[in-house]
């Protein structure tokens, strides 16, 4: 009977916790790079231009990359298999609209399986220069949300947009 109650307790811990963990997510981070914007969307839209900034690439330097379809074009996919830090997964351009966005869909398949809406934005910001914005955001299902009850996903991978964000103004201003 004891176990009963131990068991029933539990079940009632997991579910009161996914009721109350974060259901969504939404990170982003931007940075004002000195190019106009013409200069910097034609750079950002060809994804095989992120080895050059993204953190990701910098953790595993070894990972194996494949490619589909035209880079730069809707339904180009970059798919990706590396260490633990980044995963398998892959990255479709699902939307562009010159000069001022490109929306991909991100697919991760280890060391979890789920989907995210990343995004790439640019706007003009005066004087020649122009804003980026990147972030992602996505659906946190439950029982597996709880997890975000204890993983700060705005702190975590917020520091990594950083830092590529960085590498990518260093980049595009050194041109």
């Amino acid at each position: 009977m004891i176990l009963l109650y131990v068991v029933l307790a539990i079940v009632g811990i997991i579910i009161l916790l996914a009721l109350i963990a974060p259901k969504t997510y939404n990170v982003s981070r931007s940075i004002v790079i000195d190019k106009p914007v013409a200069e910097v969307f034609d750079y950002l839209k060809y994804v095989k231009n992120q080895d050059e900034w993204s953190p990701w690439k910098k953790k595993d330097p070894n990972m194996k990359q494949e490619f589909t379809g035209t880079d730069g074009e809707v339904g180009f996919i970059s798919r990706w298999e590396g260490n633990k830090e980044v995963g398998t997964g892959e990255q479709e351009i699902v939307s562009i609209n010159e000069n001022k966005s490109i929306y991909s869909q991100l697919r991760f398949y280890k060391p979890w399986k789920s989907q995210s809406d990343a995004y790439l934005k640019v706007r003009h910001n005066g004087n020649g220069t122009s804003e980026v914005i990147w972030g992602f955001s996505g659906i946190n299902t439950p029982p597996s949300n709880i997890f975000f009850l204890f993983f700060n996903m705005d702190k975590t991978v917020g520091k990594d947009f950083e830092q590529g964000l960085k590498d990518l103004k260093r980049i595009l201003e050194a041109k």
